[in-house]
C-alpha cells in the first residue's frame, strides 16, 4: 500500500491549478518532441521515453487529487491497448494503488455523516484502508463478532468532479489522439455515471437492487449490505475473504475451476444486460473475489441502464445474418449514428467493410454453443484491430459525431468481460441473445 495522504486539495481553484499545470507540462514535453523530430533527432525510443516522463507526471496528479481524475484513469486502463504503453502501466495502478487518506480524514467523514466516530459505530475500526481506490478507500470493521467492509468516500471528491473532468477532458483528449467536439457526448456519459458513482445511497439501491435480480445466477455470491450504516459518503457491507479475480487467474488454479468462475462471470453478465437490462459497468478484477469456487460480486458502483429501443439497435450487431447483408448492416450502422448521412459513398463503403470486419471477430464468442478464452490468438487479434483503428487514415479523417454515448459502457463493460476471460483461459457457454435466436433481428427499430 501506497504512503498515506493527510489531505486532499479540494478547492475547485486548487484542484484546476493542479490538472492544468500537469495538463501544462504534457503539452510542453510534446512541443519539445515534436520540434526534435522535426530536426531529425528524435525516433521512437525517445517517444517511449516521452510517455513514460508524461505518464508519471499525469498518474502522481491524478493519483493525488483522487475522484474524477483518477476514476478515468481506472477507466483508460482496463483497455490495456487503448493508450501507449507507458500510460497503459501507469494507470493500471489505479486499480489497486491509490494513495489512501490518513484515518483522520476517514473519522472526519464518520462525524459528518454519523454524528459518531468511527470506534463509536463498530467495536473495532482498521485505521490503516485495506484498499484504496479512485472514489472512495475500504476499511476493515468489526461489530458483534462479524467483519464489515465500510467504504469511506474520499473528500470532496462529489463537488469537484465537474470543474475536474472539465480539465482532464483536454489531457485525456491528447492522449486518445482524437478530437474533443467528437467526443464530447461521450464526456457527458462519463460526467454522469461518475456522478452516479459519488452517490453511496444510490450504489446502496442498486447492489441491493441488482443482487436480489440476480442471486439465481449459479456460482455467484454477494455480500450482504446494512442500510443503517451506510449514507450518501460511506456504505457498509459484509467483509469477504477472497481472492481478486486477477490474483486468481495468474494462480495455480485447475482448469474445470477456471471454466466454472468463468462461466458464472458470463451468466452473471448475459443476464443483468439482457433479461435486466441494467448491468454492472465497471468490469476491472478488483471488482469481483473468488472464494471457494464461487465468484463474489463486491462493487457496484458503476451501472448502466439500457433502454429498449438503445439495447434493440446495439445487440442487433451480434445476428449471425448481419454480416452477410450489406444492406441491413449499413442501415443498422446508420441507425446508431456510425455511418452519418454527409458520409461519401465511397466513406460509406470503406467504413461499413471496416466495422463488418470488426463485428465478425467481436461477435465470435456468440458464434457456437461454447467458446474458449484461452485461445490467445483472439484477444491479440482484438489488440491487433485496436492498433489498425487508431492508425486508420480514413477513421482519423472523418469528422462528426460516431456512434451512440450508450455505446461506451456497453463496448467498455465487454472488453473487459472478454479480457477477465481471457485471463482466467476460461472455456464458456454462450447463446445468443433469445430475441436474436428467434430470427426477431429484422423487427428491430433501426429506422
Amino acid at each position: 500500500m501506497s504512503s498515506e495522504q493527510d489531505s486532499i486539495t479540494s478547492s475547485r481553484l486548487g484542484r484546476v491549478a493542479a490538472l492544468a499545470g500537469t495538463g501544462a507540462k504534457v503539452g510542453v514535453n510534446y512541443l519539445k518532441h515534436y520540434g526534435r523530430q522535426a530536426l531529425g533527432a528524435d525516433g521512437a525510443a525517445s517517444k517511449e521515453a516521452l510517455h513514460e516522463a508524461n505518464a508519471t507526471e499525469v498518474y502522481r496528479t491524478f493519483s493525488e487529487l483522487k475522484g474524477g481524475p483518477l476514476k478515468v484513469a481506472q477507466m483508460l486502463s482496463i483497455d490495456q491497448n487503448l493508450l501507449p504503453a507507458a500510460y497503459a502501466e501507469q494507470f493500471s495502478a489505479a486499480q489497486y494503488s491509490a494513495p489512501p487518506l490518513s484515518y483522520p480524514l476517514v473519522a472526519r467523514t464518520f462525524r459528518r455523516e454519523f454524528g459518531q466516530e468511527p470506534t463509536e459505530v463498530f467495536a473495532e475500526f482498521g485505521q490503516k484502508a485495506a484498499h484504496g481506490a479512485s472514489i472512495g478507500q475500504v476499511h476493515r470493521a468489526r461489530r458483534d463478532g462479524h467483519d464489515y467492509a465500510v467504504k469511506v468516500q474520499y473528500p470532496g471528491v462529489a463537488d469537484s468532479l465537474k470543474s475536474d473532468l472539465r480539465v482532464v477532458k483536454p489531457i485525456a483528449v491528447r492522449m486518445l489522439g482524437v478530437r474533443e467536439t467528437d467526443v464530447e457526448d461521450y464526456f457527458r456519459e462519463v460526467e454522469e455515471r461518475l456522478l452516479e458513482e459519488t452517490d453511496y445511497r444510490l450504489e446502496l439501491e442498486r447492489s441491493l437492487a441488482l443482487s436480489a435480480a440476480s442471486a439465481h445466477v449459479p456460482g455467484v455470491r454477494f455480500p450482504r449490505y446494512y442500510p443503517e450504516w451506510s449514507s450518501r459518503r460511506v456504505l457498509t457491507m459484509d467483509w469477504i475473504d477472497g481472492q481478486t479475480l486477477d490474483k486468481f487467474a495468474d494462480g495455480a488454479a485447475g482448469q474445470d475451476e477456471r471454466d466454472r468462475v468463468g462461466q458464472a462471470l458470463w451468466d452473471f453478465y448475459d443476464h443483468q444486460v439482457h433479461a435486466l437490462r441494467q448491468f454492472h459497468a465497471d468490469p476491472h478484477p478488483g471488482n469481483f473475489l473468488v472464494r471457494e469456487g464461487e465468484l463474489w460480486v463486491i462493487d457496484f458502483g458503476c451501472t448502466k441502464q439500457l433502454e429498449e429501443e438503445f439495447y434493440r439497435r446495439q445487440f442487433a450487431f451480434l445476428d449471425p445474418g448481419l454480416l452477410d447483408a450489406p444492406a441491413r448492416l449499413e442501415a443498422a450502422l446508420e441507425a446508431m449514428g456510425i455511418l452519418l448521412a454527409t458520409d461519401s459513398p465511397g466513406d460509406r463503403r470503406q467504413l461499413r467493410e471496416l466495422c463488418a470486419r470488426s463485428l465478425e471477430l467481436l461477435a465470435r464468442p456468440f458464434r457456437g454453443a461454447t467458446f474458449d478464452f484461452g485461445d490467445a490468438e483472439f484477444m491479440a487479434r482484438i489488440y491487433e484491430m485496436g492498433q489498425e483503428n487508431r492508425s486508420n487514415g480514413l477513421l482519423r479523417s472523418m469528422r462528426g459525431r460516431r456512434g451512440s454515448p450508450h455505446s461506451l459502457y456497453v463496448n467498455r463493460t465487454y472488453f473487459g468481460l472478454y479480457s477477465l476471460l481471457a485471463r482466467l483461459r476460461a472455456r464458456v457457454r454462450v447463446r445468443l441473445p433469445d430475441w436474436l435466436a428467434a430470427g426477431e433481428a429484422e423487427a428491430c427499430p433501426v429506422g
